[in-house]
């Protein structure tokens, strides 16, 4: 099972410099777990976020889709991070160290109003809400670092400050969740099976079988969001490689139709068009001709709430060597 790795980031706006840093002022320090239901399905909370592989692709040539346009998952986001005894523990380290300045840690202690054993940090609403934090990206897109909000308490059941960009969502759930969703290989079988031949056509299919909806569910469990990004295999485009050759159908493009992806050859088919392949027009020679299959995914969203929608379709390719023969050396 592959796993989108995420790191949390304590981003703080009055001292960016120390943006990311734990109590030990240590940089990216990772928010990361797992647990298996009673049917051995893995959960991974990453980021603040529980994604729920267990209907994922899988398998050693499984990967990643890749935007078909310019789209990419959120950079950073916002959710519950802490209860208030959970953000004292984690902040009075830090100004004890006094690794951010006398003035800027009298601040803070202000600010959470951290003198008062009984109110602070909210401990008088413990149970009744969180302090939200950000989390970002652990590859650090752009953009990872506009997520600059200090922390802010959201009472249960309440929606986030409206002035909070990137505060998680079913649809910024659904983003993650699309980030995580991994697909099965691309290499397609071909007929003849070990060396084509010129000007012959050769039939391509993908397995059904494997080629079947996908999906990730993304979940904050502390405030009842989740969200499931669905892929859906809609098409096969064939690259042969070369110039010298021509795809069926002409666009390269194969449809899917019944759950399938192209058609299996079978004996006396030899003369007949396959719905989905290529006829090279001249052969290999010693080498042979780098055929690229590409499948485009269709993604789309459910969530909390009814909500719902589309995100842009995805694509996951593999190259794969083709040997091509000229007919008359099969017949000495």
């Amino acid at each position: 099972m592959t796993v989108l790795t995420l790191a949390c980031a304590c981003l703080f706006a009055s001292h960016a410099a120390y943006a990311g840093r734990d109590e030990n002022g240590n940089a990216n320090q990772t928010d990361q777990s797992a647990h298996a239901d009673d049917e051995g399905n893995l959960s991974v909370t990453v980021g603040g976020v529980v994604f729920d592989h267990s209907k994922n692709g899988s398998g050693d040539s499984a990967g990643a889709l890749t935007s078909s346009t310019s789209w990419s998952p959120p950079p950073c986001w916002y959710a519950p991070k802490y209860t208030p005894e959970q953000l004292q523990k984690h902040l009075e380290p830090i100004w004890e160290a006094g690794s951010t300045g006398y003035e800027w840690d009298a601040k803070q202690r202000e600010k959470y109003n951290a003198d008062d054993e009984k109110k602070g940090f909210n401990k008088d609403k413990s149970g009744e809400g969180y302090w939200w934090g950000s989390y970002v990206d652990k590859s650090y897109p752009p953009g990872w670092d506009s997520c600059d909000e200090d922390y802010f308490w959201v009472d249960t059941g309440d929606a986030p400050p409206a002035n909070i960009e990137n505060a998680i969502t079913p649809e910024i759930l659904a983003e993650l969740a699309y980030a995580e969703i991994r697909v099965p290989g691309t290499e397609v079988t071909l007929a003849p099976a070990e060396a084509t031949k010129v000007n012959l056509p050769t039939w391509a299919w993908l397995d059904g079988a494997e080629f079947k909806p996908v999906s990730v569910t993304a979940s904050v469990e502390e405030i009842g969001l989740e969200a499931t990004a669905t892929a859906e295999p809609v098409s096969l485009e064939i690259k042969p490689g070369t110039p010298d050759a021509e795809t069926y159908p002409a666009s390269g493009v194969c449809e899917i139709n019944d759950g399938r992806i192209g058609e299996q050859y079978e004996k006396g088919k030899a003369d007949k068009t396959p719905p989905c392949g290529v006829k090279y027009l001249r052969s290999s020679g010693d080498g042979t001709f780098p055929l690229q299959a590409t499948v485009t995914w269709e993604i789309h969203w459910t969530g909390t709430g009814g909500a719902g929608g589309d995100l842009p379709d995805g694509e996951f390719g593999a190259t794969q060597d083709v040997e091509v023969q000229e007919i008359q050396a099969i017949n000495r």
